[in-house]
């Protein structure tokens, strides 16, 4: 499946190298291209990998969340998959206060100290540490900011792209054929709807 792009309509003209036919109204990704950034990709992060790199993976829409955290697990590396919170790299001395408060009440909670409170401050503070762990939980051991990016559908993560552009950081993305392919540094067409296409581009 990951030869099926978007609807015709749904297209940005800038594609129009990395497609090969359309078909019942759908663009078909032209496969020797994905095969051929694929592997450029490949390269890149084995070459990165090996120099010990920081990775992050992002994809947060519904399709994509589990992928990304089994392929982060797998990889041992980093990960957003619920929700990009704005500034979370450009603004990182707030991002890196959060996951201090996250660590201590994680902790907290493991040590039993959070049973011995009030009931009252004890719900609010589990309460929280839920909420960090689902925005948090994937980056909860990292340091400072990634070297590369890895993000799973261009066209939903431009919040993060565009952190990754301000400060330099490369990145490879999964675009689909409604994406602008000159943003990433190595863009990997491809169908970024299907679990399936997904699943094989990451395990790669």
């Amino acid at each position: 499946g990951v030869h099926f792009g978007h609807g015709t309509r749904k297209w940005n003209p800038k594609m129009a190298p990395y497609i090969s036919a359309k078909r019942k109204g759908i663009h078909i990704t032209n496969l020797t291209r994905t095969a051929r950034f694929l592997s450029e990709a490949c390269d890149l992060v084995f070459d990165a990998a090996s120099r010990g790199k920081q990775f992050l993976i992002v994809g947060t829409k519904n399709k994509a969340a589990d992928s990304v955290a089994w392929a982060a697990i797998k990889a041992r590396c980093h990960c957003v998959n619920k929700k990009w919170l704005g500034g979370m790299l450009t603004n990182w001395s707030t991002t890196e206060t959060r996951l201090h408060k996250f660590r201590d009440l994680r902790m907290e909670q493991k040590t039993g100290r959070l049973d011995r409170l009030p009931k009252r401050d004890a719900a609010m503070l589990k309460r929280q540490l839920s909420r960090l762990q689902t925005y948090l939980g994937g980056i909860k051991y990292m340091t400072g900011l990634p070297d590369i990016v890895i993000i799973v559908d261009q066209y939903d993560e431009y919040t993060a792209l565009r952190e990754c552009i301000t400060l330099g950081i490369p990145t490879i993305c999964l675009i689909d054929t409604n994406c602008d392919p000159d943003l990433a540094d190595i863009s990997i067409p491809a169908n970024d709807d299907a679990i399936s296409s997904i699943r094989l581009i990451l395990n790669k």
